[in-house]
């Protein structure tokens, strides 16, 4: 699609990539029609001031073909976010996950919508051990979330044709700043743990590896996909992150000790073997999608994690609590009645 000015619309705008997703398409020319159920509103660590072009405050599932009338493209970020939030109820992360991607993708080419970029993961990998794997390997998912990923990507596939493109980015695990900072992912909690109690607190044994990639690079790597010719990238799986950038959690604790000023590394008492375990090969993104520049290494992202933390005066308690952690978000909206047992609001959710 080159300089055209795209109508894009992201699913899941307000969330932890979305908020920084959707100023960095902006900036590039493009109008963004946001749609986002609002799950984790108040779950701020900034001020948040990004805002859509164009806002719909509703469920994904709830979505039909006239609301995506004049759309070029889908960004498809809402979903169920990780592992221990899709195992808090696996069915709810299939129904959201899997069949809700599929809806969205058949309201979109029901409304004429020609490409369908999914935010899919390396956890379709799940269990491949120390070599280096790419877009060929077998899926080996150890979690309803990875499952529910490669359940997406299969039916997203049925439904392209001549004139429906969908494109899948298997996003290595997110880490970095946003409006909307998740605590719960690895790089984001092993810092707050170091500036917070001096401690690097590894859950894991620490062997797994992992594939890190910082959000403003996930973001870069929708827009290069949205903005290369549809041959390209059609019906293509993108391994997004850097191949430098596999690291065991071990060494992503060590990098965070040097730092965090004082911090150092420790192992939780009933800490585990893990058994998500990958490496990826991102070459392919890099060579199809030359637009793709991704910036960010997990040492800088570590510094300016570190820098933001004290910047906002972080907790332990944020951090461990539902401001920071998906999971105890849910939990919490759940006790209060808010969220019912398909993870759908009822009524309006006042912020944390």
């Amino acid at each position: 699609m080159g300089e055209l000015t795209m109508r894009i619309m992201v699913t899941g705008h307000d969330g932890y990539i979305g908020t920084v997703l959707v100023p960095l398409f902006q900036a590039a020319g493009h109008t963004v029609v946001g749609v986002d159920s609002g799950l984790f509103a108040g779950c701020t660590l900034l001020p948040d001031e990004h805002r859509a072009d164009v806002e719909l405050a509703m469920d994904v599932r709830d979505l039909r073909p006239e609301h995506l009338a004049g759309i070029d493209g889908v960004v498809h970020l809402a979903g169920i976010s990780n592992d221990p939030v899709g195992d808090l109820n696996p069915g709810t992360t299939y129904d959201v996950n899997h069949l809700a991607t599929v809806h969205v993708a058949e309201v979109a080419k029901a409304a004429g919508v020609q490409r369908f970029a999914f935010s899919s993961s390396c956890s379709t990998y799940g269990a491949h051990g120390d070599e280096p794997i790419d877009e060929t390997a077998a899926f080996q998912p150890v979690t309803p979330y990875g499952e529910s990923k490669v359940l997406a990507e299969r039916d997203l596939t049925l439904l392209a044709d001549d004139d429906f493109s969908p494109t899948f980015l298997r996003n290595a695990t997110a880490f970095g700043v946003s409006p909307r900072l998740r605590g719960d992912l690895v790089v984001n909690n092993l810092t707050g743990y170091a500036v917070t109690t001096g401690e690097v607190l590894i859950k894991s044994d620490g062997t797994p590896w992992r594939p890190l990639v910082h959000i403003e690079d996930i973001a870069r790597a929708f827009l290069a996909v949205l903005e290369a010719p549809r041959d390209v990238v059609h019906l293509k799986a993108y391994n997004v992150g850097m191949s430098s950038e596999n690291y065991r959690v071990s060494e992503v604790a060590d990098i965070v000790a040097d730092v965090v000023p004082g911090a150092r590394v420790t192992y939780s008492p009933d800490a585990s073997p893990d058994t998500r375990n990958y490496r990826v090969d991102c070459s392919l993104i890099r060579a199809e999608l030359p637009a793709f520049q991704p910036r960010w290494t997990v040492r800088a992202g570590v510094e300016q994690l570190y820098a933001t933390y004290l910047q906002a005066g972080l907790r332990l308690e944020d951090l461990t609590g539902p401001r920071l952690q998906r999971i105890k978000r849910l939990l919490e909206l759940q006790e209060q009645g808010r969220v019912d047992a398909d993870m759908r609001l009822v009524g309006e959710v006042a912020g944390v």
